[in-house]
C-alpha cells in the first residue's frame, strides 16, 4: 500500500466513512516522508534549517491524532 497517509486513509474511509472528512487534515504528513528524510529532499536548503521543533510537534500531533482514530474504529467494531 506504501506510505501515503492519505493514500492509506482513503482506503481505510472505504471501510469508515468518518475517516474520509479527515483525510485532507493529515494529507501535510505526506509532505514530511520524503523532504525531511535526505540532504536533498529539499530545493535549496537542507532539512535542519526547514524543520524545526514547532513543526515535528505539528507533525507528532497530527500522527496521534491518525492512530487514535484507527484505535478507536477497531475497537468499536470488536
Amino acid at each position: 500500500m506504501g506510505h501515503s497517509v492519505v493514500r492509506l486513509c482513503r482506503e481505510a474511509a472505504q471501510h469508515e466513512p468518518s475517516l474520509q472528512e479527515r483525510c485532507a487534515h493529515w494529507a501535510v504528513l505526506d509532505t514530511y516522508y520524503i523532504p525531511t528524510r535526505y540532504p536533498n529532499g529539499l530545493p535549496d536548503d537542507i532539512p535542519a534549517r526547514v524543520y524545526d521543533e514547532t513543526t515535528a510537534q505539528s507533525a507528532l500531533r497530527l500522527a496521534e491524532e491518525v492512530v487514535t482514530a484507527i484505535k478507536t474504529f477497531f475497537s468499536e467494531a470488536e
